[in-house]
């Protein structure tokens, strides 16, 4: 039963051979909460991973069902993505962000990781004095570890402290040394689950444009910023993006969380013509394709992966088609998100934590998918630690590159009641133990 004793706690962590629990990847947080469910006898409230926790959309599943009974499966694709997926990613960018992407530009990937990862080697080549990208914090761990892994040179800041105004400043003083290829956020935010402000995002562009700085916008939660309803296809409201304020720009459009589709690994990348078209010399003498697009494509994507499955390939065509056209509700889906993140916020505020990022500009942050949590007199690291031994599985701020002390937490598979009253049991211990 949790809590479990520090002997307990540290059994738990030797035998998933974790040397630092701080520093652990997601996945690794998810092999040591089993071991001490195991150990304990009794199930977590797991807030460490973001697994969908809708059901997959139908209208894609059965297209992937017709084709591969088609016979698709015995067919490589082509590597620059099929015609139907392409054009349905421009015409749901044009829908529900109102940007013109020519289909051209659109390329699928095996999920947003392969296209961040291919992105950031591709980036880090175009031009030999360009050879950093910048990361605005909080951010997904695994996009800086992929800069880790590719021996990329990084440069981050946490922008708890740079919001409005001064975020401006901040990237001057970043941008301004001329060794900055990108930048990469993600919008809404994992894990803070803040939303850059159009006057943010207009910062951004300019500054991008300014340096020739490509920016790297992860749209990975589209639409549930609830605040704002966006869920009419071709009718302002339209998403808030970074692209109408700048050229040098590059979408990531997944399918694993506005369709649910995670399984199935299938994104896309989305570029501006003008990304897409510029001509590099490296480019030229390496891949002996100058275009920015093309040696994207069929220099780096072709080794990567020989193409993204086939048929999940169908299925997110038949799904962006279906939203681009009003038929498929998935905004009015996801909002179940919203609804669990106002109840769990609830039971942590009950219980003495406190929102870390709380606000974006003068409005509090929206209810969804993920949110940030701290408590009083622990870093996040001893927060992360210490919840484990509760029953609680999360990850610390660290890891995202946050200088907040707190931890993550995720609501996608706290589903239920029983889910709801065993975070409160466990918070309620916690609090009554740390007074």
């Amino acid at each position: 039963m949790f809590p479990v004793d520090n002997e307990t706690y540290r059994k738990a962590v030797e035998n998933v051979g974790i040397i630092d629990v701080s520093t652990a990847t997601i996945r690794q947080i998810c092999s040591l909460a089993a071991e001490l469910e195991r150990l304990a006898d009794e199930r977590m409230i797991h807030l460490e991973i973001g697994n969908p926790g809708l059901e997959a959309e139908r209208v894609g599943v059965e297209a992937e069902v017709k084709v591969l009974e088609e016979g698709i499966a015995n067919k490589y694709p082509a590597i620059q993505g099929i015609p139907e997926l392409k054009e349905a990613g421009s015409e749901f960018i044009r829908a529900f962000i109102d940007i013109d992407v020519p289909a051209r530009c659109i390329v699928p990937t095996v999920g947003s990781m392969q296209g961040s990862f291919t992105l950031q080697l591709l980036l880090s080549q175009r031009l030999k004095e360009k050879d950093t990208i910048l990361f605005l914090n909080p951010g997904f761990p695994a996009n800086l570890s992929q800069a880790k892994v590719l021996g990329i040179n990084t440069e981050e800041f946490d922008i708890y402290e740079y919001r409005g105004e001064k975020l401006e400043a901040k990237l001057e003083s970043v941008l301004s040394k001329g060794n900055v290829t990108a930048l990469m956020y993600s919008n809404p935010n994992n894990p803070a689950w803040t939303n850059f402000t159009e006057k943010e995002l207009e910062i951004i562009g300019r500054l991008a444009t300014k340096y020739d700085c490509i920016v790297l916008e992860d749209m990975a939660y589209f639409g549930m910023d609830f605040r704002t309803d966006i869920s009419v296809p071709f009718q302002a409201p339209y998403a808030s993006t970074v692209a109408r304020y700048t050229d040098n720009y590059i979408l990531l459009l997944s399918a694993s969380k506005i369709f649910s589709y995670a399984g199935q690994r299938i994104a896309l990348v989305c570029m501006s013509q003008k990304v897409y078209d510029r001509k590099y010399e490296f480019f030229e003498k390496f891949y002996e394709m100058p275009a920015l697009g093309d040696a994207y494509i069929y220099g780096v994507l072709y080794v990567a992966s020989s193409g993204t499955a086939h048929s999940a390939q169908y299925a997110l065509a038949a799904m962006l088609r279906a939203a681009s056209r009003g038929e498929l509700k998935f905004i009015a889906h996801c909002s179940e998100y919203g609804r669990r993140a106002k109840i769990v916020k609830e039971i942590f505020e009950r219980n003495n934590f406190h929102i870390v990022y709380d606000m974006d500009g003068d409005c509090p942050i929206a209810d969804g998918f993920f949110f940030t949590i701290g408590y009083p007199g622990f870093s996040g690291d001893e927060l992360q630690e210490e919840l484990l031994k509760y029953g609680v599985s999360s990850i610390g701020l660290r890891t995202t590159g946050s200088d907040q002390p707190g931890i993550r937490a995720c609501v996608s598979v706290i589903n239920n009641e029983e889910d709801f009253n065993r975070l409160d049991k466990f918070l309620s211990r916690f609090a009554l133990d740390h007074k």
